[in-house]
């Protein structure tokens, strides 16, 4: 059974529009435990744009579920991360102008410095996951590493899918892609994730992939809350993983 783990992000992305202290980070991943989730996802950027390090502390008190970090390999997020001690991290690429998240980490170019990263995380008993593009190199390069598991980018397939349904040659390599990635995962003994644009109509096509152990999935979750209330919004969503 493939697990749910929500990303509350854009929650605190209301709150920062006012600088207030609602709606209430933790709250919402009360409410979201309760739903079903299997583990709250948060990104702590250097730019502290909606999720603040106090967010991260008070969710680690808070929750029973497991709680996943998302974070750049910076000196400073690392520091919050050894401190906190989530359950689990994932090492993203990340720039200041972005939107969101644009893409997968390069780790075979950046070797040297990641395995140092993921040697002090490690250490500290947290597991290591890589976010990368569904890349086999890329692959290899999280298991020489010594990375416990990797999350594919799955923003390439939400656009190819949504711009044809499924049916473009496009969208077909891409998904071919993810199926030849999560075989050599299995081969290297990494955990496999996805995540980054998955929403209520491609999960489902998602939950083919073999190996598949998580979705993290924020942005449509959020988005149909608004009008559906957070707890069916997450229900939901399980709901079709489990069917899927």
């Amino acid at each position: 059974m493939i697990k749910l783990g929500v990303n509350i992000d854009h929650i605190a992305t209301i709150r920062q529009a006012r600088k207030d202290d609602i709606p209430s980070v933790v709250d919402a991943a009360l409410v979201c435990q309760k739903a079903g989730a299997d583990s709250i996802t948060v990104h702590l950027r250097e730019d502290k744009r909606h999720i603040q390090d106090s967010d991260v502390y008070d969710l680690k008190k808070s929750i029973k579920t497991k709680l996943n970090l998302e974070m750049s390999a910076t000196d400073e997020i690392i520091k919050v991360a050894l401190n906190v001690k989530p359950d689990s991290v994932c090492i993203v690429p990340e720039k200041r102008q972005e939107l969101t998240t644009e893409g997968g980490l390069d780790v075979k170019k950046n070797k040297k410095s990641l395995a140092n990263c993921v040697d002090k995380l490690k250490k500290a008993g947290i597991i290591v996951s890589m976010f990368i593009e569904a890349d086999i190199d890329q692959i290899l390069a999280c298991s020489q590493i010594g990375a416990d598991a990797v999350e594919i980018h799955t923003g390439r397939y939400a656009r190819f899918y949504k711009e044809n349904g499924g049916n473009s040659l496009d969208f077909r390599e891409e998904f071919k892609k993810i199926l030849e990635v999560s075989q050599e995962a299995a081969k290297n003994n990494l955990l496999l994730n996805a995540g980054h644009g998955l929403d209520y109509d491609n999960v489902k096509h998602m939950c083919k992939v073999p190996n598949l152990k998580e979705f993290n999935i924020g942005f449509s979750i959020i988005a149909k809350s608004v009008f559906t209330g957070l707890r069916t919004a997450v229900k939901d969503m399980k709901k079709l993983i489990n069917k899927g």
